[in-house]
């Protein structure tokens, strides 16, 4: 299993990004190896993070490709002030099982 967490810096947001933020989640979930995702907010830096699971990276790559995620990041400059992208393994999940996460 593998994680893709995009960490970013938000500057103002558009009816476009909204529009490409929708569609790219929604790719997301059609593509054959999709595990589910979580957001998260760090309000002491303003910074947020969107963390995707996969099953394999062929189906992380299958996001990456798609032209919606390539307009998107040929644009980030427009909505970001700063991003970076952390692709990671995932070795190992557990926890007591109470929470409902997309990964156990």
């Amino acid at each position: 299993m593998y994680s893709s967490t995009f960490v970013f810096a938000k500057k103002q947001f558009d009816d476009e990004f909204h529009r490409l933020d929708r569609i790219i989640a929604d790719v997301a979930k059609e593509i054959p190896g999709y595990l589910g995702e979580e957001a998260w907010e760090n309000p002491s830096t303003g910074l947020i993070s969107n963390v995707y699971y996969w099953e394999s990276l062929e189906a992380l790559q299958a996001l990456v490709q798609h032209p919606a995620h390539l307009k998107a990041k040929a644009n980030q400059a427009r909505w970001l002030d700063g991003y970076q992208v952390i692709i990671s393994e995932v070795i190992r999940t557990y926890g007591d099982g109470v929470l409902d996460l997309p990964v156990r």
